[in-house]
C-alpha cells in the first residue's frame, strides 16, 4: 500500500476543477494500461519486524520508531516505506532485467537487516504475523479513514492493514497487439495464474499462534474485505473498459479535507460522487487518490501489479516468486505454457471476479493439496525453470526456483505446511523460539 502515501496525505492543498463522469472515464482508461514491449520488472517486498531474540514478544512503537529513524539515514536503491502496523516495505525501481532487480533489492535488504540487527530486530517473511494481534503503528488521517471504512465488514481489514505482508511483482502491461505478450492476454493470465501463485507460496496458516484452517490466511482476509475495495473487475471484454467501470463503481474510501478527520461515506461510489457533487464535487486529485484506495489482486497502474503472493520465509525467499512471475510473463514460450496450464482452471472462477470465487478460495484454503492447482503449478514452475536462463538469470536464481519446485510444488506442499508441521510436532520444544528462521 506504499504507493497510496502521497504528499497530499497530511492535508489537501487544493480542490479545483471538478471532474466529469466522461472525463473520469477517459483518465482511468488512459493511465491503467501503458502498452509496449515488456522491458522492465519490479518487486515490492513487505516484511514483518520482530524482536531478534524473542520474536513472540511484540515490538513496542518506540522500538520501531527508533529503528525506522536509523533506516532513514541509510542510502538505498529501493524506496523504503512503513505500513500501518509497522511492517516494512522495500519497493524496487523499475529494473531492465531480473538480475538487476534481484541485485538492487538484495543489497538494500542486506543494509536494512544490518541496521535492524543493531537495534535487536529482524525481518520476518510471512503472509500474516503468526504471533501478534493487529495493532496500528502509523497514526495518520488516511489510515484512520481506512480503518473506519474496513471495520464495516468486520475485523479482516485490520488484519490486512497491520499484520499482513506480501511479495508484489510488477510487470509491464504488454503489447497493444494480440499474442502471448499482448496486454489482453497478460491481464487474463495474471488473474488465472493468481490462484496458482497463492497456492504455491502460501505462508500464513496461523493467527495468534493457532492454525486458522487456511494456508493463506492473508488471502482469506483480503477476500473478506469485500469486492468493492479488494475485488477485481469482470474479465469479459476489453480490460480498459472493465477496469474503468470497476473504478467508478467502487466505493469511495474517504472525502479528504484540510482540517479535521476525513469523512468516510458509506456506500458512495465515485460515480455517485460525480453525479451528486456532494459533499463537494470530486476533482482529478480525488480520482487519483481513489485509485490508491483500491486493492484488487491485480492492479493496473500503467503496468500490472500482482498483489496476491504471501511474503516468503528466509532472507532470499522473495526471489522465487519474483523469478517465476517474470519468467511466465516475459518469456514467450513460458507464457504460452502457463496460459495453457491455467486455462482449465478458469471454469472454477466463472462465478465471481477474483478473488471472490471458488478457485481463489480453494487456493487460499488448500493450496497445492488441491490436485488441479498442483498440476498447473508443476507445469508453470517447470516452464519457469526452463525460461530463466533465456532471461539471463544466473544459476543461483534458477536453482532457487528449481528447489522450490522439488521441495514444495511436486509434493503438493507450500511454506505454510512447513510451519504447520513444526507447530504441531514441536510445540513444546520450540515454545518461545522463532520457528520462522
Amino acid at each position: 500500500m506504499s504507493d497510496a502515501r502521497s504528499a497530499s496525505e497530511g492535508g489537501c492543498t487544493e480542490y479545483r476543477g471538478a471532474v466529469t463522469e466522461a472525463g473520469a472515464e477517459a483518465l482511468v482508461s488512459g493511465i491503467c494500461f501503458k502498452t509496449g514491449p515488456p522491458r522492465t520488472l519490479g518487486v515490492e517486498t513487505e516484511w514483518l519486524v520482530h524482536e531478534l531474540r524473542t520474536p513472540r514478544l511484540p515490538v513496542t512503537p518506540e522500538r520501531l520508531e527508533a529503528a525506522y529513524a536509523a533506516l532513514r539515514a541509510v542510502p538505498l536503491g529501493s524506496a523504503l516505506t512503513v505500513e500501518p502496523g509497522g511492517q516494512l516495505e522495500l519497493s524496487s525501481p523499475p529494473a531492465a532485467s531480473l538480475t538487476e532487480c534481484v541485485s538492487t533489492v538484495s543489497a538494500d535488504l542486506d543494509a536494512v537487516r544490518a541496521v535492524l540487527a543493531g537495534q535487536g530486530l529482524c525481518l520476518v517473511g510471512a503472509g500474516h504475523d503468526p504471533w501478534h494481534t493487529p495493532g496500528r503503528f502509523l497514526r495518520e488521517r488516511r489510515y484512520d479513514a481506512l480503518e473506519q471504512c474496513l471495520d464495516r465488514n468486520g475485523p479482516a481489514g485490520r488484519h490486512m492493514m497491520c499484520a499482513s505482508a506480501s511479495v508484489q511483482v510488477c510487470v509491464d502491461a504488454g503489447h497493444e497487439e494480440p499474442g502471448p505478450l499482448g496486454h489482453v492476454r497478460r491481464w487474463w493470465l495474471a488473474h488465472q495464474l493468481g490462484p496458482v501463485l497463492v497456492a504455491a507460496f502460501a505462508s500464513s496458516p496461523l493467527v495468534a499462534g493457532r492454525p486458522t484452517g487456511w494456508r493463506s490466511t492473508r488471502q482469506l482476509h483480503w477476500a473478506q474485505i469485500g469486492p468493492g475495495r479488494a475485488g477485481g473487475p469482470s474479465l469479459d471484454g476489453d480490460p480498459r473498459a472493465a477496469w474503468t467501470r470497476h473504478v467508478l463503481d467502487a466505493p469511495v474510501m474517504c472525502v479528504r479535507r484540510e482540517d479535521g478527520p476525513w469523512q468516510v461515506p458509506d456506500g458512495l461510489t465515485f460515480r455517485d460522487w460525480i453525479r451528486s457533487g456532494l459533499p463537494r464535487p470530486p476533482t482529478r486529485e480525488d480520482l487519483d487518490y481513489h485509485l490508491t484506495t483500491l486493492f484488487p489482486p491485480v492492479r493496473p497502474r500503467g503496468h500490472l501489479e500482482l498483489r496476491m503472493i504471501d511474503a516468503q520465509p528466509g532472507d532470499d525467499g522473495w526471489i522465487v516468486p519474483l523469478a517465476v512471475t517474470a519468467a511466465l510473463f516475459d518469456d514467450p514460450e513460458a507464457s504460452e505454457t502457463a496460459y495453457r496450464a491455467v486455462k482449465p482452471l478458469a471454469e472454477r472462477a466463472l462465478t465471481r471476479p477474483a478473488p471472490h470465487n471458488a478457485l481463489w478460495a480453494d487456493a487460499a484454503r488448500s493450496a497445492l493439496a488441491d490436485p488441479e492447482l498442483r498440476e498447473a503449478a508443476v507445469i508453470c514452475f517447470e516452464a519457469a525453470v526452463a525460461a530463466l536462463p533465456r532471461l539471463g538469470a544466473g544459476d543461483e536464481v534458477t536453482g532457487a526456483v528449481a528447489a522450490h519446485l522439488d521441495h514444495y510444488v511436486r509434493r503438493g506442499r507450500c511454506p505454510a505446511d512447513d510451519l504447520l508441521d513444526r507447530v504441531r510436532g514441536e510445540e513444546a520444544r520450540v515454545h518461545g523460539k522463532d520457528i520462522l528462521t
